[in-house]
């Protein structure tokens, strides 16, 4: 770090001369070292997938996940520092389990999102706490509002996306999301494009064992977000592997 940032960094309520906070800087940087994330909005769906690097051959082989159902028809993806991730998910699921005792159903995603980025971004005002190491996707889709999709940074601030990404290759990912139709596809489009763009972005020489995580939100599951659901996630994984064969080949080339 230059010296114009000496001494400014050991609070998250401090701004350097330059006008940056650079606890948050580091919070995103931790985002940036995890496996890419994925989530695609189609016109009935909403498809989460997550590159999950495999770091030890000892682990079970679903530990450590990075996609969880928050509500039956909510899912949400972590990037970044898992532990820190695993608290914004109890607090996700807390705020979704007070609005249906309230109001006796689902919590709409647009306030969900509103709540949960307000938690995170709390987390970056006040010198005794720091900033949360991850950053959230959050999908859902029902009947009235459709197939949503938000991301929240470490920051705090969110926004709705067509097409998102997170972690290592984000720019890469978001470079192929951009090639898309995203409005107007089908949910089988948007299955088999997650599946490719996780195995195209995939960095074989730094990390060499990953396994697709995918989980989806819409009409083709009632309503429901299903995590792996197996016809569509053996979907994901043939195009990926497609993609990634005709990748190798062009390089051959």
């Amino acid at each position: 770090m230059s010296s114009i940032g000496t001494g400014y960094d050991l609070s998250a309520s401090q701004f350097s001369p330059d006008g940056k906070v650079f606890q948050v800087n580091y919070a995103a940087k931790a985002v940036e070292k995890s496996g890419t994330v994925v989530g695609i909005r189609g016109k009935d769906c909403v498809v989460l997938a997550v590159e999950k690097i495999i770091t030890s051959p000892l682990y079970e082989e679903n530990a450590a996940s990075r996609i969880y159902t928050v509500d039956k028809n909510i899912g949400l993806v972590l990037s970044g520092l898992l532990a820190d991730g695993i608290k914004l998910l109890s607090i996700a699921r807390e705020e979704a389990t007070n609005y249906r005792m309230q109001f006796d159903r689902t919590i709409p995603l647009k306030i969900l999102n509103e709540r949960l980025s307000a938690y995170i971004h709390a987390y970056t005002l006040y010198s005794a706490v720091r900033p949360f190491g991850a950053a959230v996707i959050l999908a859902s889709w029902d009947e009235v509002n459709g197939a949503q999709l938000y991301k929240i940074e470490p920051s705090g601030s969110s926004f709705g996306y067509f097409g998102c990404a997170s972690g290592k290759a984000k720019q890469q990912a978001k470079t192929e999301l951009e090639k898309l139709d995203l409005k107007n596809m089908s949910t089988e489009e948007v299955v088999k494009n997650a599946g490719r763009i996780i195995y195209q972005v995939h960095d074989e020489l730094k990390d060499k064992e990953f396994k697709l995580e995918l989980s989806m939100v819409g009409k083709e599951v009632d309503g429901l977000h299903r995590i792996e659901p197996s016809i569509w996630y053996e979907m994901a994984i043939e195009a990926g592997n497609a993609a990634k064969k005709e990748d190798d080949s062009d390089n051959e080339v």
